[in-house]
């Protein structure tokens, strides 16, 4: 009878300090997690060889590393926040600036009229394409639904931008260059999104170019070329980084959105838009997905 109490009583004991030490335990992870601040990346230990303790400690420190991963993106989204407010500003006081000064001197010198109202409404189409630009941009960060792809003649919509933008090529005194090998090529693609990538290059070799566009097209995608004038040339790495100028001064007329909304279109196709400098110019590459 005694072994047996004595037994029970050791049994007691040893269940008794085990309970102590998980309780000294479970204090440590308190105190830390109130003594640590809210960004140290110190996770929470355990020193109990058990199964539960050791459990609860991972599920701790994975609810801390989210925390964590949540407040670093929203510290990254306010940064984001802020610098696209400073570069949509810029952009948007630009054009206004200079709509507002021409009619100013409209009233000073009312003989020029028609040349500073033609002024004025350049003025306003640059600031509308600007609002354009930063609204398709943000709606297509903040809806994530696929575009409806599907196999589509790649040439067609190529004829509609070109014609839109013909006035303006025109008066640039550039006649496009264009290359095929066949005229029925398809591609895997949405209709509305790829003319979007069409006007948004046009745009961006009439904006930035030194003159001259050649668009080409074989089984691996199409090409748009386009000679550089004299300043800085764009870097390719960044070329598709929203509001990436390759001029400090950010002057253009644009907001440096137009290519950064042609690699989210591509990418929401499946496909791939890439530059590169080559002889003299830059060279935009669309790559589409195969056609299944």
């Amino acid at each position: 009878m005694l072994p047996a109490l004595i037994l029970a009583l050791a049994a007691l004991g040893l269940a008794l300090l085990r309970l102590l030490a998980y309780r000294r335990q479970l204090n440590d992870m308190a105190l830390a997690l109130e003594e640590t601040p809210a960004q140290s990346n110190l996770p929470l230990t355990v020193e109990l060889d058990s199964a539960p303790a050791r459990r609860l400690c991972r599920a701790v420190n994975r609810r801390l590393e989210e925390g964590r991963r949540l407040r670093m993106e929203a510290l990254k989204g306010e940064r984001e926040l802020r610098y696209t407010m400073v570069c949509v500003s810029h952009d948007i006081r630009t054009p206004l600036a200079g709509a507002m000064g021409y009619l100013q001197l409209l009233e000073e010198e009312p003989e020029r009229r028609a040349e500073y109202l033609g002024i004025v409404q350049k003025r306003l189409e640059d600031l509308n394409g600007l609002l354009d630009q930063l609204f398709l941009y943000t709606r297509l960060l903040n809806e994530p639904q696929p575009l409806e792809c599907g196999e589509t003649a790649a040439l067609p919509p190529l004829w509609d931008a070109l014609a839109e933008f013909y006035p303006r090529l025109e008066a640039a005194g550039i006649a496009p260059e264009l290359r095929f090998d066949r005229e029925n090529m398809a591609v895997w693609a949405d209709p509305a999104a790829l003319a979007r990538v069409y006007r948004n290059l046009i745009a961006n070799a009439l904006r930035h170019g030194g003159g001259g566009l050649r668009v080409s097209g074989t089984a691996e995608g199409l090409v748009f070329f386009n000679p550089l004038g004299p300043g800085p040339r764009p870097d390719p790495e960044h070329l598709f980084d929203r509001f990436y100028q390759s001029s400090p001064a950010r002057g253009g007329g644009g907001a440096g959105l137009g290519l950064a909304i042609v690699r989210e279109l591509m990418e929401r196709m499946g496909g791939e838009a890439s530059a590169r400098l080559t002889g003299g110019g830059l060279e935009i590459r669309l790559s589409f997905a195969r056609i299944s």
